[in-house]
């Protein structure tokens, strides 16, 4: 692949970034601008793989992509036909989804070594670029959050491993042969939730848009929930969360809608990540569980734990447990 150049700082400048911020190891770039950099390097390069592959991904692959899976009545039929089609463009990678009585999985092989080095930053960067695009253009598809189980990832443990469970799940793990993300099973027969009109406002800020929807590790959503687990399991209104970010209501409101988010969603998320966790390291019942969420009864409980994760709490236990023998 021959080696393609630009001029970084004018392009960073154009999105709003300090070259100083990429030196600050703890730095963080604010989500907007990381977007806005995106599309300014697909542009520049005139390639939507970053020029990470053998050859360029075509200008418009991600809007064909999303086309193409659109009418898909179901999650599982948009995820074939979504590796059927970046097997074509991205022939560099093996991308496929295969599924089991209680756990799916999306692997993600090389057809051809992208790098000589495994722990080579461009082919660490591609793994997770077609990671991050199917499973951000899945929860838009099925307008919610899939949360992952685990994800197996081909290369070294990174410096910033502590990253990986806010960004993809705590369960990551390193130096596999290949990258395996799984699921709950059930999740796959959501039905597909959007339509051409839905598309059409998506498609507007593409590709770069996919990086600031779902993320686990979006800047104002980290700062929500950090205040309400601090709190937890006392609820927290809206003015008091503004108040201790120093900030105004309507100003909370839209950057966590800019980020793909709200303050119930995100208290949502936070039961079910606490849920998740007694129900697999405790051994308080179901009910016991459910009354210290804060749910008024357990039915309530068991219908958003089934939402959540498309098994009942018992079920979810019971795997949960079989799978550490």
């Amino acid at each position: 692949m021959a080696a393609r150049r630009t001029d970084c700082s004018q392009v960073l400048a154009r999105a709003a970034i300090a070259p100083g911020e990429l030196d600050d190891p703890n730095g963080r770039v604010p989500i907007r601008s990381y977007a806005a950099l995106y599309n300014l390097v697909v542009h520049e390069l005139d390639d939507e793989g970053f020029a990470l592959f053998s050859a360029p991904v075509p200008i418009g692959s991600f809007e064909f992509l999303c086309r193409s899976v659109i009418s898909s009545r179901t999650l599982a039929e948009a995820l074939e036909r979504a590796c059927r089609f970046l097997r074509l463009v991205v022939p560099d990678l093996r991308v496929k989804m295969s599924r089991g009585p209680g756990h799916a999985e999306l692997r993600i092989e090389e057809a051809r070594a992208l790098q000589r080095d495994r722990n080579d930053a461009r082919r660490v960067f591609a793994l997770e670029w077609m990671l991050r695009l199917l499973h951000g253009v899945a929860c838009w598809l099925v307008n919610r959050d899939l949360a992952l189980n685990s994800v197996a990832f081909p290369y070294d443990e990174p410096r910033h491993a502590a990253d990986y469970a806010l960004i993809y799940t705590a369960r990551s793990s390193f130096g596999l042969p290949h990258l395996v993300a799984s699921l709950n099973s059930n999740l796959l027969d959501l039905p597909v939730r959007r339509d051409d009109d839905a598309l059409a406002a998506f498609l507007d800020g593409a590709p770069g848009k996919i990086v600031a929807l779902y993320r686990r590790d979006r800047e104002m959503v980290r700062r929500v929930r950090d205040i309400l687990a601090r709190s937890f399991p006392d609820a927290v209104a809206l003015e008091a969360v503004s108040r201790r970010l120093n900030l105004s209501s309507r100003t909370v409101e839209r950057r966590l809608h800019e980020e793909g988010s709200s303050l119930r969603a995100i208290k949502d998320a936070l039961r079910r990540d606490i849920a998740l966790s007694r129900l697999e390291k405790s051994d308080l019942s179901v009910a016991q569980i459910a009354a210290n969420l804060g749910y008024a009864d357990n039915s309530t409980f068991f219908r958003a734990f089934t939402n959540w994760t498309g098994l009942s709490p018992t079920a979810y236990r019971r795997r949960a447990r079989a799978s550490e023998h």
